[in-house]
């Protein structure tokens, strides 16, 4: 039997995607997702735990979150946890975790002050949820 990989994330981004072509064309966007926990403390008192998560999105998923993902806006996320390796400027063999995204549905809209659209009375307008999936590579077909 096959093991199970599958991440679904809800949360705010943490900065606006950064996206890079490489060579072939191929786009990749990478940006972090902020998740927040609450619970009470051994006095009562309420306590936010946020974890940040870094998300990379490729292919026509990452020109989808290029053009339409703003930091600070509520989004879903659906993919796989990947841990890769990396040379760092010093030669230091570094690690790190990632997400990589399936599908981005974005939630509530775009926050205030990053170019929402407003209506007669200067409320934000209410945004339809767009979603975005990547689509599976041909090799990546299970049959």
């Amino acid at each position: 039997m096959a093991g199970v990989n599958k991440v679904i994330l809800v949360g705010n981004l943490g900065k606006d995607p950064e996206v890079r072509h490489l060579d072939g064309g191929v786009s990749v966007a990478h940006f972090t997702l902020a998740t927040n926990e609450y619970y009470k403390d051994k006095q009562g008192t309420r306590v936010e735990r946020t974890e940040w998560h870094n998300i990379s999105a490729w292919r026509g998923l990452a020109d989808m979150a290029d053009k339409f993902l703003k930091k600070g806006q509520q989004v879903y996320i659906e993919g796989k946890l990947r841990t890769r390796q990396y040379q760092d400027k010093d030669q230091q063999t570094r690690y790190i975790t990632e997400i990589i995204a399936d599908e981005i549905s974005m939630l509530g809209g775009r926050p205030q002050g990053a170019g929402s659209p407003t209506d007669a009375n200067g409320t934000a307008a209410a945004e339809p949820q767009q979603s975005f999936r990547q689509e599976p590579e041909l090799d990546q077909l299970p049959f």
